[in-house]
């Protein structure tokens, strides 16, 4: 049976399909869910906000929680704002009030807070009951003491393992394989330990142990596990300034502990997480939501690839929202790549292969570009080393004498006119515009120095000797002592030295100076018995000083050297046995090498000695060698001593004759004594200064 296109019957047909679309359609408007109402009662302890919907929900909101400024956020897919207005004053309990907000197909509950607090929702029919901490009940947690939204499930769940790992980062990382994503956890800190108690929780008795993790090098010294009631308690003891975080990912709980490190010239302290903190707790929750979340939170343009899937259970508690996305990217495998405010999120593989492939085809555009000859005319550097710095034939410096890396691409050449000191460039535009910003940071003036060292050299001597001669004689005896006397018998015509006791005064140190000498004589009345005394006393002191001060002027890293003196000649024999004439050099040398620092200062390698012609020998002449070798950091003008040596020589002679020297009081006739005190001193002082071209020279 064929039924006309424009019969009765088909024009009838075609109304009540019609009327049945409309009616579809219709009914897929009113069946879209929209909030409709949101309402705050306190109750107790407890406050109650009322979010009603036009629909029962199918499942529970993702949300976050903002410590600082205090705030909830709710987000619901699929459902629209019939609120009529989009903010909500209550000014109840912690409550302060709320906003809704619709973007696109999607809404966001913000729950506007006077303190951070946790929530809890539940669905009851067409609308979700979220249970907030009153401000009037106990005495809100702060930050540090606010435990994890307790899980669901009631039944005693036993803990898997309990382990100690450090980060790459030096923190201590205490992992616990807890056995179920739903167990609820607090963590809090007690003085200088971290508590965490996992809620409706068992452990083994292989697990009920004391693990010390001093030996780790982290801020934790050790980790007891116990059980307490119907929980699992963890207590986490550290040593010094430490800050904690925590985050679940799945089944695995993690507590980091590491030490605050404080930097002087830093404003804030920290991890090196500056984001702002926030609390999550999501359980299977897709990764792609979780990160338009952290997109939300940040206000960051995420664009996550089509192969970033899978779900996830996490548990955040005041943590820096980098760190949190860092947490998410580590537990996924993925890897993220900043663009401006653009952050797009893939699987590593796929982000380094993209990269590989964009880096092979910069590759292959350098090769097909055209190349381009551009000349540098050059002040200051030398033309022939810039060449080699581009082209990678010179030494990339260190002691390691490595290779430097050429900067020019494989096409390119460089060529240098030592003449005029130009540099003549073949290679692509943008490899000339790099060796463009290169020439312009290598051609400036080199800095000049100034160093003066002043080698000073003083000594002090002193000495002092005493002596005595003694002797006698008699006349018409024919005998005498000490003496030899001539002339006549009833008369003395002359006297020599006195040979009895002689012990006159030394020159007192090698001074050169003679002695002072006193003499008395002792005689009968007829003149006919005589005892000579003479004695004798030197004392000496002198003081000399000496200055030798070479200077020399150099160029920033540039070894510099001056020296005067002499080269002494000597014999030596060659391998044939014959002799020849060879030469040492005695001299006053300065050799430095400056280093001018970027905050103004001067390294100084530092070579300074003085030689002079010592005692001669057999061999030759011997050098009397004065030697400092060092390396100091002086300030630009400052004066520094790098180097001195003292010496202290203090002689007692004495001579005496034997048995009678030493009879007390009368022996001092029959003895004599000399001291002296020797002191000689070197000082090397160091002066450097920058010094501007136009007076570089001395």
């Amino acid at each position: 049976m064929k039924i006309c296109p424009r019969s009765p019957s088909a024009l009838r047909l075609r109304r009540w399909i019609g009327i049945a679309l409309a009616s579809l359609l219709s009914m897929a408007v009113q069946a879209q869910n929209a909030i409709e109402a949101v309402t705050s009662t306190a109750r107790a302890d407890v406050e109650l906000v009322r979010i009603d919907f036009t629909h029962p929900l199918a499942a529970l909101p993702t949300g976050f929680v903002v410590q600082e400024p205090a705030r909830i956020a709710l987000d619901f897919p699929g459902v629209a704002n019939a609120v009529g207005r989009s903010a909500i004053e209550f000014n109840l309990g912690n409550l302060r009030s709320a906003n809704v907000v619709q973007a696109g197909e999607r809404s966001r509950v913000v729950l506007n807070l006077k303190h951070a607090t946790t929530y809890q929702a539940e669905i009851q029919g067409r609308s979700l009951l979220v249970s907030l901490q009153s401000g009037t009940g106990q005495p809100p947690r702060t930050s540090s003491t606010a435990g994890f939204a307790e899980g669901r499930e009631r039944q005693v769940t036993p803990l898997q393992d309990i382990d100690f790992r450090r980060g790459g980062d030096g923190a201590g990382r205490v992992l616990i394989a807890m056995g179920s994503s739903q167990l609820g956890v607090d963590v809090r800190r007690q003085g200088s330990t971290l508590v965490a108690e996992f809620m409706r929780a068992s452990l083994p008795e292989a697990l009920r142990r004391r693990l010390d993790v001093s030996d780790f090098g982290t801020a934790v010294e050790s980790v007891v596990a116990q059980q307490v009631g119907d929980r699992v308690r963890l207590t986490i003891n550290s040593r010094g300034d430490w800050e904690q975080s925590a985050y679940q990912t799945d089944e695995q709980f993690v507590i980091e502990v590491r030490s605050r490190k404080t930097d002087p010239g830093k404003l804030t302290q920290g991890t090196g997480y500056t984001g702002e903190k926030l609390t999550l707790n999501f359980q299977s929750v897709d990764v792609r939501a979780l990160l338009q979340v952290i997109a939300d939170f940040t206000g960051f343009n995420v664009v996550t690839s089509d192969t970033v899937s899978g779900v996830l259970t996490l548990r955040l508690k005041d943590v820096p929202w980098d760190q949190a996305l860092e947490v998410i990217l580590q537990a996924k495998n993925l890897g993220l790549r900043k663009n401006g405010s653009i952050l797009w999120i893939a699987p590593r593989d796929e982000i380094n292969a993209k990269e590989k492939i964009e880096l092979e085809a910069l590759a292959a555009l350098e090769n097909l570009a055209a190349l381009r000859t551009q000349s540098f005319q050059l002040n200051y550097a030398k033309a022939a080393t810039v060449v080699q710095s581009l082209t990678g034939t010179g030494s990339a410096g260190g002691s390691g004498g490595a290779s430097a890396t050429r900067l020019l691409s494989t096409r390119g050449s460089a060529i240098a006119e030592v003449r005029t000191n130009q540099l003549f460039v073949t290679d692509t535009p943008q490899r000339l515009a790099e060796v463009s910003e290169l020439i312009r940071k290598l051609d400036v003036p080199v800095r000049q120095v100034l160093i003066e060292a002043r080698i000073v050299e003083a000594s002090d001597t002193f000495g002092k000797s005493l002596g005595v001669k003694l002797g006698g004689g008699a006349i018409g005896k024919n005998s005498s002592f000490g003496t030899s006397p001539t002339g006549s018998d009833n008369s003395f015509t002359s006297y020599t030295s006195s040979n009895f006791v002689n012990l006159p005064a030394g020159d007192a140190g090698g001074t050169g100076s003679s002695a002072g000498a006193f003499s008395l004589s002792l005689f009968n009345s007829s003149f006919t018995r005589m005892l000579n005394l003479e004695i004798s006393a030197l004392e000496a002191e002198g003081k000399g000083r000496l200055v030798s001060s070479p200077r020399v002027v150099t160029a920033d890293q540039t070894k510099a050297l001056i020296e005067q003196g002499e080269e002494i000649p000597y014999q030596q024999a060659t391998s044939s046995g014959a002799t020849s004439i060879s030469f040492r050099k005695a001299v006053l040398k300065l050799e430095v090498t400056p280093q001018i620092t970027p905050e103004g200062n001067i390294i100084l390698t530092l070579d300074v000695s003085k030689d002079t012609r010592g005692v001669s020998t057999s061999a030759g002449p011997a050098i009397n060698t004065k030697h400092v070798q060092t390396e100091v950091l002086v300030e630009n003008g400052g004066t520094v001593v790098i180097g001195g040596i003292f010496e202290l020589t203090e002689t007692n002679d004495e001579s005496r004759v034997p048995v009678l020297g030493e009879v007390p009081y009368l022996g001092a006739l029959f003895r004599s004594r000399e001291r002296v005190v020797n002191k000689v001193e070197m000082l090397v002082f160091i002066t450097p200064k920058m010094i501007a071209r136009q007076n570089a020279a001395l």
